[in-house]
C-alpha cells in the first residue's frame, strides 16, 4: 500500500471517529467506541497531519467527559446547568472545528 492510500485510509478512519463522537449526542455509547478507536490507531498517525486530529479527539473526549460529570454533580446547586451548557457548546465547537480541518486536509490546532 502506498503512502497516499495509507493516509486516505487514516483520514477515513478519523472521519468515522468524528461521526461516532457526534452520534454520541443521540446514542450514548458511540464516544466510547470512538475513544478506543483513537487509541488503537494513534501510533499509525504519528508523524502525519492526522496525528493532530487523533490527539484533538482524545483531548475533546476527556475534557468534555469531566466537564459533563462536574456539571451533572453541580446541577444540585443549579450552577451545573450553566457548566453543562458551556461544556456542550465547547464540545460542538471542537467537533465542528476538527471536521472542517479534516475536510480541508489540514491539521487541527
Amino acid at each position: 500500500m502506498n503512502q497516499t492510500a495509507g493516509l486516505d485510509q487514516l483520514k477515513q478512519y478519523n472521519l468515522i471517529t468524528y461521526i461516532l463522537y457526534i452520534a454520541g449526542f443521540f446514542v450514548g455509547v458511540t464516544p466510547i467506541i470512538a475513544i478506543i478507536m483513537n487509541y488503537l490507531k494513534r501510533a499509525e498517525m504519528r508523524g502525519t497531519w492526522l496525528e493532530s486530529h487523533v490527539n484533538w479527539q482524545i483531548k475533546t473526549f476527556w475534557v468534555t467527559l469531566i466537564a459533563y460529570l462536574v456539571g451533572a454533580v453541580l446541577t444540585t446547586i443549579l450552577i451545573g446547568f450553566i457548566v453543562l451548557l458551556l461544556a456542550f457548546i465547547w464540545h460542538i465547537y471542537r467537533l465542528v472545528k476538527g471536521l472542517m480541518a479534516l475536510n480541508s486536509n489540514q491539521p487541527v490546532s
